[in-house]
């Protein structure tokens, strides 16, 4: 008889039903209480954050949340299985609940290419990651303290426990550690002098700032806090970039307060997204006013720099076209004219490539998209992963290639002290969904007829490698645009980036060009 007491016993733990029967509480009802635990923070997570937890806060409170669901489930269903359970329940109500969120990392699952299976891993997979260990860790907490050995079994359940709580106490730890990587504050280092202290004057910080009331950050860092100041406006639209210019531009922060901006849905303002629907080209435009203002007052100064790169331009010459009062000059580096004509012309130059080459099946893939704009969004990615293909052969400086090696700043700058842990996710998720939802908007922009005349001094970084799909509009618009002053720089071993890759010749036309002629203090 004890014997079979014991076969009983262990049977019914392996169904997870020995708590049930000892409490008398009916299967259901734990099943009932693990679904509506998990399917209410589910919900709530969607709502206060559609994309996922995208601070280091709401990724504390996801890993939190699902910690005490687990807890809930565990000891509701006295087994493992409520980790299922209880993990189909929560994303399901995620799914549903943002059903109106857009931008690949939320939208319908894509595994059949590379930009598809990097929105999957950055959006679902970080999210599912700090959601799936602290649950599994709460549901064996929630087991463990619902089941209570007794009887001839005792001695035996209580050996696999001491394993199962070795087991808990590890991931436990895991945990601690890792929201203690998550809390990890971000920093850009401090102007020191040759003594190694902070330099008296000087300023190097990250600031959060409110624009249009959202969360958005800046990086300041200048030699001279009474120095003009230069608004460094990023590519994209959604790349952040405020570890490269830190890097490169350090002798351009003796002669300006040099700003970054990770701007609305990019890097550590990747938070600032939603709701998507709000985001437009005239409110970017007005961002940058807001920004702009915000830095004429902090550094009393009437005017301000903006240096513009690639999608950047695009936003400085918009914004010096509305607000001239504001600003000195607009410098451009990468110049863009024309989203849509560029893209054509791209087109175009791949089929004639695919035909030079014989590559066949590049040639069927464009003609599969058809002319752009395209109605697959990861058709832009695909034509971007044939640039260089398509660029004049070139060399870029020794000193720009030891400076990307010294920085050490790894794929999209994401090892830079400017990101906490969650930000350096935000940089790739900010570029896929800020690019996807703000690019389309792009389309009927047009410099050659919508800016025939620009009444701030404008200033061109022209790269002689560049792609000629852009290349050619910028010279053409210069061409022919109406300025107070205007002056195109030339660099022969530079593409999109001559600014950057030439830092040290744009330093010295800043300094001795570009400042002497438009700046009045």
């Amino acid at each position: 008889m004890e014997r079979l007491v014991v076969t009983n016993t262990a049977v019914d733990e392996r169904k997870g039903r020995r708590g049930a029967a000892v409490t008398g509480q009916p299967h259901w009802m734990g099943a009932l209480i693990t679904v509506a635990a998990a399917a209410l923070v589910g919900v709530l997570v969607a709502v206060t954050m559609p994309r996922g937890p995208a601070t280091a806060g709401q990724s504390l409170f996801v890993m939190s949340s699902s910690l005490a669901v687990g807890l809930i489930a565990g000891y509701a269903m006295r087994s493992r299985w409520a980790l299922g359970l209880a993990l189909a329940a929560y994303m399901a109500a995620v799914e549903l609940a943002r059903l109106d969120a857009a931008g690949p990392t939320v939208d319908a699952i894509r595994l059949d290419n590379t930009f598809g299976i990097l929105a999957f891993v950055l959006g679902r997979g970080f999210h599912g990651l700090l959601l799936l260990l602290p649950m599994i860790l709460g549901v064996e907490w929630g087991v463990l303290l619902a089941r209570q050995p007794s009887g001839a079994g005792a001695s035996r359940s209580r050996a696999r426990k001491i394993v199962r709580w070795a087991s808990v106490a590890l991931l436990t730890l895991f945990l601690i550690a890792l929201a203690a990587l998550i809390t990890r504050p971000a920093s850009t280092p401090p102007i020191l002098d040759a003594a190694g202290r902070p330099l008296p004057g000087s300023v190097a910080e990250l600031v959060m700032l409110r624009v249009d009331g959202r969360d958005q950050a800046l990086m300041i860092r200048g030699y001279d806090v009474n120095k003009p100041v230069l608004l460094y406006l990023s590519g994209g639209p959604g790349q952040s970039s405020l570890p490269w210019p830190r890097v490169l531009f350090d002798d351009l922060s003796r002669e300006f307060v040099l700003v970054g901006w990770d701007q609305r849905g990019s890097g550590k303002s990747y938070a600032a997204l939603d709701p998507a629907e709000t985001l437009t080209l005239e409110r970017t435009i007005a961002d940058t006013i807001e920004v702009t203002d915000y830095l004429r007052e902090r550094f009393d100064e009437e005017k301000i720099y903006l240096l513009g790169e690639s999608w950047g331009t695009t936003l400085g010459v918009l914004a010096a076209q509305q607000r001239p009062d504001l600003y000195h000059a607009v410098i451009g580096s990468g110049q863009m004219v024309s989203q849509r004509e560029t893209d054509r012309r791209l087109y175009e130059d791949l089929l004639d490539y695919a035909e030079r080459s014989g590559d066949e099946l590049l040639a069927s893939k464009m003609l599969a998209y058809g002319p752009p704009p395209y109605d697959d969004l990861y058709a832009y990615a695909f034509v971007m992963g044939y640039y260089d293909k398509l660029y004049r052969p070139y060399t870029p400086p020794q000193a720009y290639l030891d400076k990307a090696e010294e920085a050490a700043l790894g794929p999209w700058n994401v090892l830079g002290s400017e990101y906490n842990f969650v930000e350096k996710i935000n940089v790739f998720r900010g570029f896929l969904d800020t690019a996807a939802i703000l690019y389309p908007l792009l389309q009927d922009i047009d410099f050659r007829h919508d800016v025939p005349r620009l009444e701030v001094p404008l200033y061109i970084m022209d790269g002689a490698a560049e792609l000629p799909a852009r290349r050619d509009l910028a010279l053409e618009w210069f061409d022919q645009v109406d300025a107070p002053i205007k002056r195109i720089f030339t660099f022969e071993n530079a593409a999109h980036a001559p600014a950057f890759e030439h830092f040290d010749s744009f330093t010295r036309i800043m300094r001795e060009t570009i400042l002497p002629e438009t700046y009045e203090r």
